[in-house]
């Protein structure tokens, strides 16, 4: 069945012109606007809020920093202390390496000084042995010249000396006795001092001193009363009488007492003559 034509109604003939006027917006559309608006308003406060809430994360990174700081200060501290470590033993080292330089240079002079010192003390050594080889030679040659002139001679002593031999004769067998001065016993120096004293001249009573009481004269030269010594003048450690004939008598020690012995016994190192 057709549908019934709907009568057309006739229009303004400005009906079709678009006006030219914004159309008033009802209250209805402003309330949905407005509630859109607070809609779109609400969500971003909510985006901003979780974006807020998204931002904290790096903040609570922040607040971790102090102790990542402290961390960091520690190491740093641990890092100077290694430092400073190292420098103090850099310089200790330093130091001994100095005072090593130091000892060691001190050593090289000291051995240097000891050397020089050491050939000194050879040198020495060397010009007294020379010295004292000479000195023995000469003596010997002495002694020798001396037992050949004397052996097999006569010495006629007068005088004090004549005297002198005759004392020291008449004691020989006698002990010998360190200090004494006869008349049954006697030691080296005290069996010279007593054989002059009868004669009256005085003599030290010590040999040392008797090796200088009077003038030096050569074992090659010598005269009867003549005093001998043993060892060097004025440090004599022995003394006799020289009775000629390449003979002298003396206080020798305790075992032999008081002996008469040609000088080839025991060679004198010295004499001196005091009549």
């Amino acid at each position: 069945m057709k549908e019934p034509l709907v009568p057309l109604i006739p229009m303004s003939h400005t009906a079709h012109i678009r006006s030219h006027r914004k159309p008033r917006r009802s209250a209805s559309s402003l309330a949905m606007r407005a509630g859109v608006a607070g809609g779109v308003l609400s969500t971003l406060a909510v985006a901003g809020a979780s974006g807020s809430a998204n931002a904290a994360e790096p903040v609570t990174q922040t607040l971790e920093l102090p102790t990542l700081t402290a961390d960091l200060a520690a190491q740093a501290a641990q890092s100077a202390d290694a430092t400073q470590q190292a420098a103090a033993n850099y310089q200790l080292q330093a130091e001994r390496d100095a005072a090593a330089a130091k000892a060691a240079k001190q050593a090289k002079a000291d051995l240097a000084e000891a050397k020089q010192k050491a050939a000194e003390a050879k040198k020495k050594a060397e010009e007294a042995a020379r010295k004292a080889a000479a000195e023995r030679a000469s003596r010997n040659a002495e002694r020798t010249t001396l037992a050949a002139t004397d052996t097999g001679s006569t010495s006629t002593a007068t005088g004090s000396a004549a005297s002198v031999i005759s004392f020291v004769k008449a004691q020989i067998g006698k002990s010998y006795v360190l200090g004494a001065s006869g008349p049954s016993a006697y030691d080296c120096s005290g069996l010279v001092q007593s054989a002059f004293k009868q004669i009256g001249v005085s003599l030290p009573r010590v040999s040392q001193d008797q090796s200088t009481a009077g003038t030096q004269v050569s074992l090659s030269n010598l005269q009867p009363g003549d005093i001998l010594y043993w060892g060097s003048a004025g440090s004599a450690y022995h003394v006799a009488v020289y009775v000629g004939d390449g003979m002298f008598v003396g206080a020798q020690n305790p075992s032999t007492g008081i002996v008469e012995k040609p000088l080839s016994y025991d060679p004198p190192t010295g004499a001196v003559r005091v009549l």
